[in-house]
């Protein structure tokens, strides 16, 4: 996995950050900022050419402008890549066809913008270790996080790579590059761009969530760059310099999409509220959105409560100047009327708004093409009734060339 030659003179380009040129009512795979209607499309949802067309065609007929396909997850892809397997929804083989190329075709054979979606930090999910050499877990071991007693993490959940390496930071930028380069995508929608370190049942046996990353490269590194002796004896030094390395990552990112595809546009998922996701993930979102590394930002706005949705919103829009702001909503089992009000207000307040997830509004299909029926198809058919009639209106307004949101 020799990535130098890919990356080496973008890293240097990275750096420079320059602002952009698009704004608010810019247009990015003739998808206005403004209306952004976007649904999250997971690994899990599509096995099949026919699956993918059918997603398709189910987003163009329920309003939907933007779908953000996941074609990475943990290390492994849906697509073939000189980097990293195919992902274990396919069982880690090659399925005969290319699913984001395949995405890439019908979405844009029906007028939808196609983001690929990449969980970035992540290397590896599982109860076990992977058994393919090549995947990174194997393959690149100093790459994952360790604790200060040099053990790797547990397993369970999702095992991350440590952003504080820069030979972690140039491979990912190639991993991203290798998707902007060979696909017509309209965008890359960066996710898990932060420190994946919530509790998890996976540490039950440890009591805590380690302060990941203690090895002793990653420690000589902020001691020779900050001057801080110990973690311990600067905590907020620490959490500042870790909170900077996926910046630098951002940044590397940013540099080579202006490089390799400018026209695309550059997205992130972030925390609800910034200053929390800063300071429990070390994801600095505002200053992205004040360093214009990104295009927009996806803030994951996935309470049930109103009156914190609404004090997100309002967050956000103090924030975000230059840079679009798409709410994410939380479709997933949640009340279809306290979904169609979210929605409304998402739209009302910044334009547009990003639904979690395909799955929680149509059912997957089996190997004949029918849709595979479940405990919570009742609770599908509810949230299409009532929230798609809002969706389609919105699009039908884009159609007329009108405006049915009102913009701060």
């Amino acid at each position: 996995m020799n990535v130098k030659g890919v990356t080496g003179s973008l890293i240097a380009a990275a750096v420079a950050l320059c602002s952009l040129s698009c704004h608010p009512g810019a247009r990015h795979g003739g998808v206005s900022y403004r209306h952004v209607r976007a649904l999250w499309v997971t690994r899990w949802d599509f096995r099949s050419p026919r699956d993918i067309a059918a997603i398709m065609e189910r987003c163009r007929q329920s309003g939907f402008n933007t779908v953000l396909f996941q074609v990475r997850g943990n290390g492994t892809v849906t697509y073939p890549s000189r980097y990293e397997p195919w992902a274990e929804e396919f069982d880690g083989r090659d399925p005969g066809f290319d699913p984001l190329a395949t995405a890439c075709a019908e979405a844009h054979r029906r007028g939808l913008a196609l983001h690929a979606w990449v969980n970035v930090i992540p290397g590896w999910r599982g109860k076990t270790a992977p058994t393919d050499p090549r995947q990174l877990y194997n393959a690149h071991p100093d790459w994952f996080w360790h604790d200060e007693y040099g053990r790797r993490q547990p397993f369970g959940w999702y095992n991350s790579l440590n952003p504080c390496l820069p030979e972690v930071r140039q491979y990912l930028v190639a991993v991203m590059h290798e998707i902007v380069r060979r696909y017509p995508v309209d965008g890359l929608h960066l996710d898990y761009i932060r420190f994946p370190n919530e509790w998890h049942a996976m540490y039950e046996s440890l009591g805590r969530v380690p302060d990941y990353p203690r090895d002793r490269r990653t420690l000589a590194m902020f001691t020779r760059q900050t001057g801080a002796a110990h973690p311990e004896l600067d905590p907020a030094r620490w959490d500042a310099w870790r909170a900077a390395q996926v910046t630098q990552l951002v940044a590397q990112i940013r540099g080579m999409m202006r490089d390799t595809r400018p026209g695309a546009q550059l997205s992130a998922a972030v925390g609800a509220f910034p200053d929390e996701a800063m300071r429990k993930h070390y994801q600095d979102s505002a200053r992205w959105v004040r360093e214009r590394l990104v295009d927009a930002v996806y803030p994951m706005n996935y309470s049930s409560n109103m009156p914190t949705f609404e004090r997100c919103l309002d967050t956000w829009r103090g924030i975000a100047r230059g840079v679009a702001v798409v709410p994410g909503v939380m479709f997933d089992k949640r009340d279809a009327d306290l979904v169609s009000a979210q929605v409304s207000r998402a739209v009302d307040a910044h334009g547009g708004f990003a639904a979690f997830a395909y799955n929680s509004l149509f059912e997957r299909t089996d190997e004949t093409g029918r849709p595979k029926l479940d405990d919570q198809s009742a609770d599908r058919a509810a949230l299409r009734r009532s929230v798609l009639p809002r969706i389609r209106q919105l699009a039908s307004g884009d159609r007329r060339g009108t405006t049915l949101v009102r913009m701060p």
